[in-house]
């Protein structure tokens, strides 16, 4: 904020009031009158005329003068009520921007706070769509028995089975045994069949 002088603030003051060239007219004319009654030789009686005159002229001088000191403490007193209002005015702007500061990191805080509840309300969303852990356990564990049931069974058939095979290739070879054993009773009985034949043509 300017500082203005104090010949500036009289100045204008006065030219505001309309005294301002008045009073340097009837300074003047004071200065003068009082040169040309010091020159002057007239007679007592004009002299003392013209004394009450110039006295009349300082009086109005006298109190033009202390109107104007009066305007000039006023224009001080309001002068420093305006830099006290200007300073609370910065001090109110100061604060208001500090407000505002504050209320964007708020604002900011507010924002964030409301993605993570988003991000938490559709994570949630996730893990309501899948069973409980427990559920989970419990189909584990009745998976585990069914597959360990499953292993058991295979387990047993591929017993039987092999069982079968081993039956099956003893079966097999029991057949061919009974297949050499006709073989070689037919070869025995064309034998004997062949001996018999020579002999009944001899008798």
């Amino acid at each position: 904020m300017g500082t203005i002088t104090d010949d500036e603030v009289i100045r204008k003051r006065l030219l505001i009031d309309g005294d301002g060239a008045g009073d340097d007219r009837r300074i003047n004319v004071l200065l003068k009158s009082f040169l040309k009654w010091c020159r002057s030789n007239v007679t007592p009686e004009e002299g003392f005329a013209q004394y009450q005159r110039m006295l009349g002229s300082l009086s109005q001088c006298e109190f033009s003068m202390g109107k104007t000191l009066l305007v000039y403490d006023m224009n001080l007193k309001e002068m420093e009520n305006y830099e006290t209002i200007y300073a609370d005015i910065e001090q109110s702007i100061s604060a208001a921007h500090e407000k505002i500061g504050e209320c964007k990191k708020e604002i900011q805080r507010a924002k964030r706070i409301r993605k993570n509840r988003q991000e938490y309300d559709a994570l949630a969303k996730v893990i309501q769509q899948h069973p409980d852990r427990h559920k989970t356990m419990e189909q584990l564990e009745a998976l585990d028995k069914e597959l360990q049931q499953l292993s058991q069974i295979k387990e047993n058939v591929e017993d039987k089975l092999e069982l079968r095979k081993e039956q099956f290739h003893v079966l097999l070879s029991t057949i061919q045994e009974l297949q050499q054993t006709l073989d070689n009773d037919e070869e025995m009985e064309s034998d004997e069949t062949s001996q018999e034949s020579p002999m009944e043509n001899g008798d």
